[in-house]
């Protein structure tokens, strides 16, 4: 039997020269509730990543901060040495967020606490360079120029070969490639909630990758017996096949990174790779989800 496989999805380049399938995986789910310490199934999870170049995938999205470590270290323990079928595996990770509880993000953008986390992230994946290192949140707290000038210089000490920023503006974006070239950008987005629309045009424009995190929250969209959902079983298909379709149809440069800690959702998410909406399949999807948004906003 021949099982879909990322690379249906097409590839893009980060940075320019680091390849990957754009269907990619988030491990923030690999942990507990809260996005806490360890998950309720750790095997499962494990066997999860196990699977992830057998499916195709080569971008996997993580954070110093999911666990906090527990992500980066079960990523390491299930896929290092990256090798034989894990030699093409990007892991990307993101720093500047400290974890004192459960459901709980602080930004800390102090320059040597950046550059730290940033080893430790590359200690904890075990690698010699982390192919896409990314700044979780810009830190108000802290000179902005303090932020970007230390990840300038994790790129030119040879500590990761390509950054990004989360949760950004336009400006932002701008402001930061003074510094260094912003490889990518995650942002949230979905098939409902739009906000970042235009940054994700702003990307398209300038080659950018866009993550969009949160690929799948779609709220009563999905629910049993809208409108997406009697298309989807009409298709024999999930809403959320449609929803990671609906993206990568949108932008040449989105990288969905949907996740699971569960072998057979993995599976169900890259299912997504292998189906092709026309523009017309497009175009009905992407009017069920403004009219469903619309409908949402006038009874708010």
């Amino acid at each position: 039997m021949i099982f879909p496989n990322a690379s249906q999805s097409g590839s893009f380049l980060i940075g320019g020269d680091l390849p990957v399938n754009r269907l990619g995986f988030g491990a923030m789910r690999v942990t507990g509730p809260g996005v806490w310490g360890a998950g309720p199934q750790p095997v499962e999870a494990l066997k999860t990543l196990k699977m992830l170049p057998e499916v195709g995938v080569t971008l996997i999205d993580t954070a110093d901060s999911y666990g906090p470590g527990i992500s980066e270290a079960m990523i390491a323990e299930a896929l290092y040495p990256y090798e034989g079928a894990n030699a093409d595996l990007v892991i990307a990770t993101k720093g500047g967020l400290v974890r004192p509880a459960p459901d709980v993000w602080i930004p800390l953008g102090r320059p040597e606490y950046l550059r730290q986390q940033a080893q430790v992230s590359r200690r904890t994946l075990k690698v010699e360079k982390i192919g896409l290192w990314q700044l979780h949140r810009i830190d108000p707290k802290v000179p902005r120029d303090e932020q970007f000038d230390a990840i300038k210089s994790l790129i030119d000490d040879g500590i990761i070969a390509h950054a990004g920023l989360s949760e950004v503006t336009i400006a932002d974006i701008e402001e930061a490639s003074d510094y260094f070239p912003v490889a990518t950008v995650q942002n949230r987005y979905n098939m409902l909630d739009r906000a970042s629309e235009p940054v994700l045009e702003y990307c398209e424009a300038k080659g950018i990758g866009f993550i969009p995190w949160s690929p799948l929250g779609a709220g009563g969209l999905f629910d049993a017996g809208s409108e997406l959902a009697v298309l989807a079983k009409r298709w024999s298909i999930t809403p959320g096949q449609i929803a990671l379709a609906w993206l990568l149809k949108r932008s040449p440069v989105i990288l969905p990174i949907p996740g699971t800690s569960k072998r057979a959702h993995l599976q169900e998410n890259i299912a997504a790779a292998a189906i092709v909406l026309t523009d017309d399949d497009f175009s009905a999807f992407d009017q069920l989800a403004r009219d469903y948004a619309r409908k949402i906003a006038q009874t708010a």
